[in-house]
């Protein structure tokens, strides 16, 4: 269905690809829809509901979106993101959707094949990324509908499948699967190369008397990314990136691949590596980092009703997803986390109660179950504003609470979900030097990536883009305008806007 290895072009090719992404989830398939010619414009006679976008947006009905000056149509437009054309975009596609409205997209897409720019989309997975990690049964933070990509609304493939939304709401296994049909329905798979595992990008110069001469072997370069300009650059924009990797074959061999190109999209997102505490013990055996430990333990049989509780640690929606898999097979659990149950920074605290009846319910546990103050949810103890201190290998946690009280449980498992950072391991310096303060990692909701908010371009590297929770944008809705910003920009720099 994907090409194959030999469909990748390699060091001897003659060019180099105008652009690669790596990562093919939601951002991925975005912006390879919008490179392979689709362009948003205005429908005729649509009215949008903001007027001040309105009138804008009549003064230049016949230009494309992706032509138009982003900063001006988004200026002062407000919502749930801090991108600028993270908000325009989703305007654009779901007009009064904060405000229970269901309008329709003011835009309609024609295929200008001309306008198609060349590019690849390496993924380890199918077509959707993270998604086809997480518990197919879980549901959805997000409205189903926000999760749908341009041009083919997740409700009607849904319906196709005669599904219904549960609380408007998705499973994850629904997400993955939708992802893969829009990727075939829309005729992308040409682009996606999966099962590709990419392990360097680096900045090359081209070289005038060879094809392209690779990175100063001896490290002499001043920069991880810096190179001398060449007198005589064989492309307009200057340097080149090199990204190698590994694809799996089929027959479990990884083979190797080295190729070229003038632009490199990050859009891996940040489920690579989960959050660690960094405590003593962590390491041990019965310590866990991931979801889908709890479900295999149960299906294994390891816990269940009569063993010690399991301990949950972390207060946003993995953990409250844990403690409700757990409550389902009543299995006691230990609750510990560090804020306080009213912190109006705890996501709970964020969610309305009719669209969420769920987790509505864990912070309920959260607030009336906790050690110190029983309440009437058997099997479940809350330990807020507590912090884990260490694991033995006799199966004991030991709790310090705010006020400096020491504490420890026996339990039969820990999971520690508190979290995930993205793997930038491939990068130099891990991508440190391309984040916002650039002497800590990149974490997508404290210290993204340093990007044009306006284009998506890494301030620190030309040529380098970075979109989705790397760039700051956590919710798929939103990661959208991020693929605008960077087609946009690389539209102009390929010379395929129409005179």
């Amino acid at each position: 269905m994907y090409p194959v290895l030999n469909k990748l072009p390699n060091k001897s090719d003659s060019k180099p690809l105008p652009i690669v992404v790596i990562g093919n989830g939601p951002s991925g398939i975005c912006l390879s829809y919008l490179l392979s010619g689709y362009i948003p414009y205005i429908k005729s006679g649509s009215v949008h509901p903001h007027p001040i976008l309105q009138r804008k947006l009549e003064e230049t009905p016949e230009v494309p979106i992706i032509d138009q000056d982003l900063e001006y149509l988004s200026e002062g437009l407000e919502g749930r993101s801090q991108s600028p054309v993270a908000l325009l975009f989703d305007t654009l596609l779901r007009p009064d959707t904060d405000f229970g409205g269901t309008a329709e997209s003011i835009l309609t897409w024609w295929h200008e094949t001309n306008r198609a720019i060349p590019h690849l989309v390496l993924g380890r997975n199918p077509p959707g990324g993270a998604w086809h990690f997480i518990e197919g049964s879980m549901i959805t933070l997000s409205q189903g509908e926000w999760m749908g990509l341009p041009d083919l609304q997740f409700k009607d493939w849904m319906r196709k499948k005669r599904r219904g939304l549960r609380n408007n709401r998705a499973t994850a296994e629904d997400i993955a699967q939708y992802y893969q049909h829009y990727v075939a329905k829309k005729g992308l798979q040409k682009n996606f190369i999966c099962g590709t595992v990419v392990t360097s990008v680096r900045k090359v110069s081209p070289d005038v008397n060879s094809s392209y001469a690779q990175q100063d072997p001896e490290g002499n370069s001043d920069s991880f990314w810096d190179f001398p300009e060449k007198k005589d650059d064989q492309i307009a924009s200057g340097n080149l990136f090199q990204v190698d990797g590994f694809i799996k074959n089929t027959n479990g061999r990884p083979q190797p691949f080295s190729i070229y190109a003038e632009n490199v999209v990050l859009a891996t997102g940040t489920y690579d590596s989960p959050t660690k505490l960094g405590v003593n013990g962590e390491d041990l055996p019965f310590v866990h980092h991931k979801l889908s430990a709890l479900e295999e333990a149960v299906k294994n049989k390891r816990v269940g009703m009569t063993s010690d509780p399991v301990l949950i640690v972390g207060a946003g929606l993995t953990a409250a997803d844990a403690i409700l898999f757990a409550h389902h097979c009543n299995i006691p659990v230990i609750h510990a986390f560090r804020r306080r149950v009213n912190d109006p920074g705890l996501i709970f605290n964020q969610l309305p109660k009719m669209m969420y009846p769920e987790y509505h319910k864990v912070h309920q546990m959260m607030k009336e179950q906790s050690v110190a103050c029983p309440g009437p949810y058997e099997c479940y103890i809350s330990l807020p504003e507590h912090h884990v201190l260490s694991f033995t290998e006799d199966k004991k946690c030991g709790f310090q609470d705010k006020s400096g009280h020491q504490k420890v449980f026996n339990i039969s498992m820990a999971f520690v979900l508190i979290g995930s950072n993205p793997n930038l391991s491939f990068l130099p310096n891990n991508g440190i030097d391309l984040a916002i303060d650039n002497e800590q990692p990149v974490n997508s909701k404290r210290n993204p990536i340093n990007v044009d908010p306006f284009t998506y371009e890494c301030v620190q590297e030309k040529g380098l883009y970075a979109v989705g929770p790397l760039a700051g944008d956590n919710f798929v809705r939103f990661v959208q305008g991020g693929a605008l910003a960077v087609a946009s920009s690389l539209l102009k720099k390929a010379n395929k806007n129409p005179p």
